[in-house]
């Protein structure tokens, strides 16, 4: 694992750093890019912050930027509809391409590919308004998640534990998408490994406060254990590892990304969503195990930017 980039920090050229966006996870992405802008210009690179929920992107052309790194999150960002614009604007991005980023955003198709290739996903069904919650409930058992299928950021989901309150979850699952989804619950724990460069990072134990990990326990709260090293046994750190990397590859993921896992009580891994934009800020997972494995913040960075993507 490079340490740092063995770039100049001039080499990168003027570069634009992505951030706030129009999405449901506009302010965690506002934090993650003054993070990543901040390192990048104490690094000597010549670094701008750009909103594009404030200014067009024909503008990144007119600025003569050489290159962007995008910490933008959730839909418009994370999507592949920014990556698709860089491409046609001939500009490299950090984190993974078009196809990759739309297919990662969408959590239904991607346990789909995942399934495809053979790696283990929890047990799911997609919900409509006329979806039965008894059925649902007697083959998925309970207590189950209810989540939008293109969100981030925890964004709608509801933990349901009785079927009445099945409706309700659609409902306000639905309100951020259109795709819906519910997911068994998988209650030995929580995982998260980061991939950098085609390596995976130690991985982390999550441990919510509160009922799951929830947008208030990824963002808001300070009581959220989050361990690493992680305490698994290094065999099973090992196959955690693994199966991160295939996921990642299987949806064609390149440059950076972070892969979340649910552990089921015998310690099976269960692949959860991949984020192809990885949250930045001080709550966030991938600066937690880079420092495990011996980068600061700063080298961090760097290293993803050096891993831009080309189209």
């Amino acid at each position: 694992m490079p340490s740092s980039t063995s770039l100049d920090a001039r080499a990168f050229g003027k570069v634009v750093v992505l951030f706030g966006g129009r999405s449901a996870e506009r302010e965690v992405s506002l934090k993650s890019g003054a993070a990543v802008l901040a390192a990048l210009q104490r690094s000597g690179v010549d670094a701008h912050p750009f909103d594009p929920a404030v200014l067009d992107l024909q503008a990144l052309r007119d600025e003569g930027y050489d290159r962007a790194f995008i910490a933008l999150h959730g839909r418009f960002g994370e999507d592949g509809t920014v990556q698709g614009a860089l491409e046609l604007l001939g500009m490299p991005y950090t984190g993974s391409g078009v196809l990759a980023s739309a297919l990662a955003m969408d959590k239904w198709r991607s346990k789909l590919v995942w399934q495809a290739g053979g790696l283990p996903v929890p047990a799911y069904e997609m919900l409509d308004g006329n979806s039965d919650p008894d059925a649902v409930t007697a083959r998925l058992g309970l207590p189950l998640f209810v989540k939008p299928a293109n969100e981030g950021s925890s964004v709608g989901i509801s933990k349901v534990k009785q079927a009445g309150e099945l409706r309700a979850a659609y409902e306000e699952a639905a309100r951020h998408d259109k795709l819906v989804l519910a997911e068994a619950f998988v209650g030995g724990g929580e995982y998260t490994v980061a991939i950098l460069g085609g390596q995976a990072l130690p991985v982390i134990k999550i441990e919510p406060a509160n009922e799951f990990y929830d947008y208030e326990a990824k963002y808001l709260r300070d009581d959220t254990r989050y361990l690493c090293p992680s305490g698994l046994p290094a065999e099973r750190e090992a196959e955690m590892q693994r199966l991160a990397l295939q996921g990642f590859a299987l949806i064609g993921g390149g440059g950076w990304g972070r892969v979340d896992f649910l552990a089921d009580a015998a310690g099976k891994a269960y692949l959860l969503e991949v984020n192809t934009a990885p949250g930045m800020t001080d709550h966030s997972l991938v600066p937690m195990a880079a420092r495990q494995a011996g980068m600061s913040f700063d080298q961090l960075v760097l290293r993803i930017l050096e891993l831009s993507h080309v189209g």
